[in-house]
């Protein structure tokens, strides 16, 4: 019908090409909804996210699209003029296609992962382009999966040139002439697309977040939208005026001691109890040691009976929570006793961030040891571990043993040449060993095969209880047999009798989590990714105790310190748990999904930054000890509270220098 009309061919094959890139987009956003659907949703209950998808869609592909029609207003350059102008055009074309399709691939495993559409963050391992290259090759089929990806554009090229040559063949012999007009007309199409609205201001990122629902929103967003407009928030943002004003409430749940003077420095003297054998302390942080997937939790996949064992002989704390989702975040919040609250870029990229002040500094007459069995130049640990003064490194390249992946040795491994250097310390030490094993590729040393027995299960039985593989399972497990090889290696050692051993989790992993935890706020929420085990193992100097209230990774480093005989200062957020004053038990978490929250010991509080959308939802049964009312009351106060947390967060990111 449009060849009626006498349009240039060139307009024909755009048009053309604008549906085959709709087709495309649509195949894309469909296969999301099948895939990552939440429950209770109808395809009719979604019908507005696709419609404001299209909107996204047709900015992205008219993107793709303006050059060709902007440079055809040569007539010399349009893909109808010679062989070679539709030859170039044609790869133009399936370049463009190969970033879209990769964009997609990308964006397919983000909410596989993490429930969200690809964002800015992903540049945090774009960064450490080379390990991060190594880890997904030993990780998935790459080869297959390049392949795949390749076959799939030259089958789109191919429809590109098919297209091109269904126009020639339409408009043989019809004298179409070329005519400006029809270009500038469809340059404004495309550019009223790419604007996305009939008013002020032009179609956004947040515009998506209508739906008040996360989902209906990322199903809408498109991943090079989600990316592209997420950029801006890689930027440090903090509000000092704002830290100043929710600073009396801050004081207030933290029992600080001034309440008007805006500090947070406070110089803690000795408590009581504490130790004064001047112990050792190894600090022990658990790649991926996910709460619900472990012994402690119930689980009765018994993945780590070994450390569910220590557990009952130490300190242990059973509800402790990340502030964030990564390793390194969780280095960070341990270090400096801040939630790394940046959302699309950690704060170890950020030179801005990386002056911190740390505890650690305090621990005077102790000599200062860091592990990790690969590079610590991978996002940048090197720079925040360079706060620790006289801090000696014993990372890949200073090892006897050799390395088995990307991550460098084994676990295992890594503690026994921790163990050959602590044996050798003729004063006290302070060690920070990061494990790497419990991720993937999930790889467990042939060596360790013959006193390592791989465990069995049925897949059905590995879902249910929050295991995506066997694989994985067998990787947690053998985290616990590292952590069993380490501890009796070290027994046999003089230093055991006098060390503090603390253990805790990076991060959790998401999963379903509903045969152990309440479904709504583990499960779907997914505070499982969050919630951690913490234990303080010392069975000659710490008494038994299964401690239940929450707490919080950037508590770590207070609570080691109040065990030794010495002042210390503390600059930041965290707290010492075993301080008998202590009150409000509380973590912070936050993530890129767009919300921050509090977790206590009743309730997991949430606050949407991008809509109005607070919720309270119980963490140990399915109902709020509330009337409405109360609810009502306490939903505020935690909605002060959190953001208060959150303006806090971000200026001490920026604010907390060693100096």
């Amino acid at each position: 019908m449009l060849v009626r009309f006498k349009i240039p061919k060139t307009l024909l094959w755009v048009i053309n090409l604008l549906f085959i890139f709709l087709l495309i987009f649509t195949l894309f956003r469909l296969a999301t909804y099948f895939a990552f659907k939440p429950k209770g949703f109808s395809f009719a209950d979604l019908i507005p996210s696709f419609v404001m998808g299209l909107r996204y869609d047709l900015r992205w592909i008219s993107f793709i699209l303006l050059p060709i029609v902007l440079i055809s207003m040569l007539p010399k350059l349009s893909p109808f003029y010679s062989a070679k102008n539709k030859k170039w055009w044609t790869w133009y074309l399936a370049i463009l296609t190969f970033i879209v399709f990769f964009f997609f691939a990308i964006d397919f495993g983000s909410f596989s992962y993490n429930r969200t559409r690809l964002d800015a963050g992903a540049l945090n391992f774009a960064e450490d382009f080379s390990i991060s290259m190594k880890m997904i090759w030993q990780t998935y089929p790459m080869i297959w999966m390049i392949l795949g990806l390749i076959v799939a554009v030259l089958l789109f090229r191919w429809m590109f040139r098919q297209s091109h040559w269904r126009v020639i063949n339409r408009t043989e012999g019809m004298g179409i002439q070329y005519r400006r007009k029809f270009f500038v007309v469809a340059a404004f199409i495309l550019g009223f697309f790419i604007y996305g609205r009939l008013s002020w201001p032009p179609l956004s990122w947040k515009n998506s977040f209508v739906f008040h629902d996360n989902f209906k929103s990322y199903l809408a967003l498109n991943p090079l939208q989600n990316f592209f407009a997420t950029l801006k928030f890689r930027k440090p943002d903090f509000n000092e005026k704002k830290a100043r004003e929710v600073f009396p409430l801050m004081a207030e749940w933290m029992q600080l001691p001034g309440k008007k003077t805006f500090s947070y420095r406070r110089e803690i003297a000795p408590r009581s109890n504490s130790l004064e054998s001047r112990p050792n302390i190894v600090l022990v942080q658990c790649e991926s040691f996910s709460m619900y997937k472990s012994s402690m939790s119930g689980n009765p996949m018994n993945a780590t009976p070994y450390f569910k064992s220590l557990c009952q002989k130490g300190i242990f704390f059973e509800r402790c929570f990340a502030p964030h989702f990564s390793t390194a975040r969780a280095l960070f919040a341990v270090l400096t006793g801040i939630p790394d609250a940046q959302l699309f870029k950690f704060s170890t990229r950020n030179p801005l961030a990386l002056k911190q002040h740390t505890i650690i500094n305090n621990f005077e007459g102790y000599s200062k040891h860091y592990f990790l069995g690969g590079n610590p130049e991978f996002n940048n640990f090197k720079g925040l571990l360079e706060n620790i003064d006289g801090l000696q490194m014993h990372t890949e390249g200073s090892f006897k043993t050799p390395k088995i992946n990307v991550w460098g040795i084994s676990d295992k491994d890594l503690f026994m040449e921790a163990n050959e250097v602590f044996r050798k310390q003729n004063k006290p030490f302070f060690a920070y060993i990061q494990t790497s094993d419990n991720h993937r590729p999930y790889m467990i040393p042939e060596k360790d095969t013959v006193d390592f027995k791989w465990g069995m299960a049925e897949d059905d039985e590995l879902r249910h209880f929050g295991f995506e593989s066997l694989q994985e399972y067998n990787s947690f497990r053998y985290s616990d047999y590292c952590f069993r090889k380490f501890l009796e290696a070290a027994e046999k050692e003089e230093y055991f009798h006098n060390t503090i051993f603390v253990f805790v989790g990076d991060h959790g992993v998401a999963g379903n989590a509903e045969a152990i935890y309440p479904s709504t706020a583990w499960t779907e929420q997914r505070l499982t990714d969050e919630h951690v085990p913490l234990l303080f193992y010392a069975p000659y100097l710490l008494s038994p105790q299964k401690r239940t209230e929450v707490v919080s990774q950037i508590d770590v480093l207070p609570t080691i310190a109040g065990m030794l005989n010495q002042s210390y200062v503390n600059t930041t957020l965290g707290r010492d748990l075993l301080d008998p004053d202590k009150k409000n038990n509380y973590a912070f978490i936050t993530n890129t999904a767009g919300t921050i929250g509090m977790v206590t010991d009743d309730f997991y509080f949430i606050k949407n930054l991008n809509f109005p959308d607070d919720q309270l939802v119980p963490v140990t049964n399915g109902v709020l000890p509330y009337s409405k009312v109360r609810q009502d009351s306490v939903q505020q106060k935690m909605s002060d509270f959190t953001s208060a947390f959150f303006e806090t967060a971000k200026y001490m990111l920026m604010n907390n220098n060693k100096d």
